[in-house]
This record gives structure tokens, C-alpha cells and sequence, in this order.
């Protein structure tokens, strides 16, 4: 798990987005990538086609995969995942839609859907690199607080804490849905690379827990401890309760070269 800690939110978009377009530069023109939404990795996503628009980055044979959807909304709602996904991933880094895929939470066969989104990954070949945030109470996709390790893509109930924090998205709190179908935490684990991306005060417990304490079903994202090539990209407030922050500074200013994805902050 290699730690990054940048100065502000712009940093940690362009230094995600930089080891994204790494992992893409290695997988080749048909990179499959792992997406998620919300707030956290809309910079990463800004950087991403900030490169694409300079013609260094070129995602058209690419494929993406959503980390999750929720369960009901009516096809077209503009809050679903689908929706969401077209607007910050698909158009601006000229994805062609086709090879963009969301679970389907509008299916009349969810366990199904489930089944049939798993295949579809591995069908593609895995996901190359997997974007990530984290909640505020330590979850990674809709993985939520007691989600076993070896889960796959499944439904799952969303806690009152994160329903409460997508409201900002909603009409009113009530209308969020209460189920989503998401990637599963085994499922995230089989991407060969994951980049997760944190800002914000309101995370800083979540990333410590995370990063620093112990592996545990409580702490989802805890589980990234284990994966091979995990980076995690966080700003100063994000980063304020890691004991070793001086140490992850330390380590990335002084990088071989030819481990470097970035100018040096």
C-alpha cells in the first residue's frame, strides 16, 4: 500500500489521475477500468480528461465497469449510477457508451443481475485499475460495515450514515433508496491496481482506519491493506490523524525514478 498525501484537492485529482493513466499506458487500448462515483474521485476524473483533451491518453477502446447502482431508481432517473457515470466518465473521456457498463439495478432478477455483472468482468479480462472513495464510516463500494472479505457483486442495504450523506443528491432524504447492487469486496480485490482517493476532514477517521488500523469487517476499506498495488492518494485534512504521514511524505519525495507516475510534490 503505498500512501500519497498531496496539499489539496486538485493535487490529489492530478496525482490519481497520473497513476491511472500509467496503468492504462501498460494494459494496452482495450484497459479496463473500475469506476465509482460521488464526490471523492471528480478530480481524478477532471485530470483524466484534462489528458485525454491533450491527446496523451486514449481511453476509445476502453472499458469501465461501475462499482455499484442502486436498486429501483426508474431507468433515466438523473441520480442513478448510470446516469452519473455518463456525465463524469463516459463523455468527457470519450468513452464510447457501449463499452461502459452499470449493474442493473432496475432488473426483475437482482440476485441475477448480480451473477450476470460478475461474468461480465471476468469476461472482459478483470478490471485493470479500480478507482475508489471511502465513506465516512470505512466503506468502499456499498460494502458497508460488516461486509465479508469475499463478497461478490450482490444487493445490499445502504446504512442510515450514507443514505444521510447521498442525500445532498436527493429531493429529500426519503427518497434515496435503501437497497444498491454493488461490486463486492472480493471482487474489488481482483483488480490488478486500485487507486483510492480521499479529501476532506470528514474522512480523516475513515482513511486512518483504513491505512493504519487493524484489517477488520468493521473498516471495509481495511481489506486494501492486503492488495499487491493499492494506492491511496490523500489531501492534508484527510491525512490528519495518520501517526506516519511524515514517513508517507518521506517515501514518495524520494521514489527511484524509475518508480515515479508524477513530478514530485
Amino acid at each position: 500500500m503505498e500512501i500519497i498525501i498531496c496539499p489539496d484537492v486538485d493535487s490529489v485529482g492530478r496525482v490519481a489521475a497520473a497513476k491511472v493513466a500509467q496503468v492504462v499506458a501498460d494494459a494496452g487500448p482495450q484497459a479496463v477500468l473500475g469506476v465509482a462515483t460521488g464526490s471523492s474521485p471528480l478530480a481524478t476524473y477532471e485530470h483524466l480528461a484534462k489528458l485525454v483533451e491533450a491527446g496523451s491518453l486514449d481511453l476509445t477502446q476502453a472499458r469501465a465497469f461501475a462499482l455499484d447502482e442502486y436498486v429501483g431508481l426508474p431507468e433515466g432517473h438523473p441520480e442513478s449510477y448510470a446516469a452519473v457515470v455518463r456525465r463524469t466518465v463516459t463523455e468527457p473521456l470519450r468513452m464510447d457508451p457501449a463499452r461502459v457498463q452499470t449493474p442493473d439495478g432496475c432488473a426483475a432478477d437482482i440476485a441475477q443481475a448480480a451473477k450476470d455483472y460478475e461474468r461480465q468482468i471476468r469476461d472482459a479480462g478483470g478490471v485493470d485499475v479500480q478507482v475508489l472513495g471511502i465513506g465516512g464510516n470505512g466503506h468502499i463500494g456499498f460494502n458497508e460495515p460488516g461486509s465479508s472479505f469475499a463478497s461478490r457483486t450482490r444487493i445490499k442495504t445502504l446504512a442510515a450514515a450514507t443514505r444521510a450523506a447521498n442525500a445532498r443528491f436527493f429531493p429529500r432524504a426519503d427518497d434515496v433508496p435503501r437497497h444498491c447492487l454493488t461490486q463486492g469486496l472480493g471482487t474489488i480485490m481482483d483488480a490488478r491496481e486500485v487507486v483510492l482517493v480521499a479529501q476532506g476532514a470528514q474522512k480523516a477517521d475513515a482513511v486512518a482506519a483504513m491505512v493504519e488500523g487493524p484489517v477488520t469487517a468493521s473498516c471495509p476499506g481495511s481489506l486494501l491493506q492486503f492488495h499487491e498495488h493499492a494506492t491511496i492518494v490523500v489531501d492534508e485534512d484527510a491525512a490528519v490523524h495518520l501517526a506516519r504521514a511524515d514517513y508517507y511524505r518521506e517515501s514518495y519525495r524520494n521514489k527511484p525514478a524509475w518508480q515515479g507516475f508524477e513530478d514530485k510534490l
